[in-house]
């Protein structure tokens, strides 16, 4: 089964579409087996802190996309953030995440000084950024004041299919590069795609593979496509549960040492 890794696009589609169950099966044992003998029974918990609901960007699948006149908007301050990371490390999380919005309000030195504040009072765990775009000197911003990972994901690989989830102002080259210059800078850095978003094919999961092969993330997130009421989408079916399984299972034997987490979606 790990002849995945050196599959080509067609190949990869044909292997998904033609997936019979007693295959899938041996996939998923496969994988399972794969991750046990890599990361053995241990399982990681990460403190997520959702610390801004407003976004600048209109993404068509997302409940905070900025035109959600029904989104409850809010902001955490620096203070409430060190609260959560307080009641978490008492909790025994030893890595938080920072996760929100594209939201302009937190500045470079704002975010810059909440890194610097968590990393000071907790200087023995990881701190994870999932913040969006942004130029590669803000990047290298956080990264010197302390963070060690960033969470960015990709949604699909496919030039076409990105163009039809976002807004025209929104680019796949863009969202690529910044993966790449964090990836150049230091950051362990998470990508991942969603499963049975609108208008994917086969082929669109295939680049998606053949990216995150590229790319070589020390993350990945994988989850189905789950439609928003306030959002374009709305009428949209849900993606698969099965079909996000058996990704998980190829994303295993692709990349044998990312950590996937179960939480996505």
């Amino acid at each position: 089964m790990t002849e995945i890794a050196d599959m080509t696009k067609q190949e990869l589609t044909d292997f998904i579409d033609d997936l019979t169950p007693e295959k899938r099966e041996a996939l998923i044992k496969s994988a399972a087996g794969v991750c046990e003998r890599v990361y053995g029974k241990q399982v990681f918990t990460r403190g997520l802190i959702e610390f801004t609901s407003h976004c600048t960007n209109d993404c068509l699948y997302c409940g905070i996309r900025r035109s959600n006149k029904n989104a409850q908007r809010y902001r955490l301050t620096e203070e409430e953030i060190l609260e959560c990371c307080r009641t978490g490390y008492a909790l025994d999380y030893r890595t938080f995440v920072l996760q929100g919005g594209e939201d302009n309000y937190y500045t470079d030195d704002r975010l810059v000084s909440i890194i610097k504040a968590v990393k000071s009072a907790y200087p023995d765990c990881a701190l994870t950024l999932s913040v969006g775009e942004k130029p590669y000197e803000s990047y290298k911003r956080y990264y010197d004041a302390g963070a060690d990972r960033y969470l960015l994901r990709h949604e699909t690989a496919d030039g076409a299919h990105y163009q039809k989830l976002h807004p025209k102002i929104m680019r796949l080259s863009s969202r690529k590069a910044c993966l790449y210059q964090l990836k150049d800078i230091g950051f362990q850095v998470g990508a991942g795609f969603m499963v049975g978003s609108p208008y994917q094919t086969t082929e669109s999961i295939a680049e998606d593979l053949l990216f995150l092969k590229d790319l070589q993330p020390e993350m990945v997130g994988i989850g189905p496509f789950i439609p928003h009421k306030d959002t374009p989408f709305a009428a949209m079916p849900a993606g698969s549960v099965d079909l996000t399984v058996t990704l998980i299972a190829m994303v295993r034997l692709l990349l044998p040492n990312a950590l996937i987490p179960a939480t996505t979606a």
